[in-house]
């Protein structure tokens, strides 16, 4: 059995390592959350490099 999250929206990595979702995505309007997306893919890339 599994479960989807996607309603829950995209999952952010902390400066810390831990993972953590944006609480309004629910609430935002298509074009937000494609910007939220394109900015979000390339922190997290950037945080994970710096966590190695």
């Amino acid at each position: 059995s599994t479960v989807t999250l996607d309603h829950l929206g995209p999952m952010v990595v902390n400066t810390d390592g831990t993972l953590s979702r944006i609480a309004n995505w629910d609430r935002m309007a298509e074009i937000e959350k494609k910007t939220t997306l394109r900015v979000l893919g390339k922190r997290n890339k950037q945080r994970l490099e710096a966590l190695k």
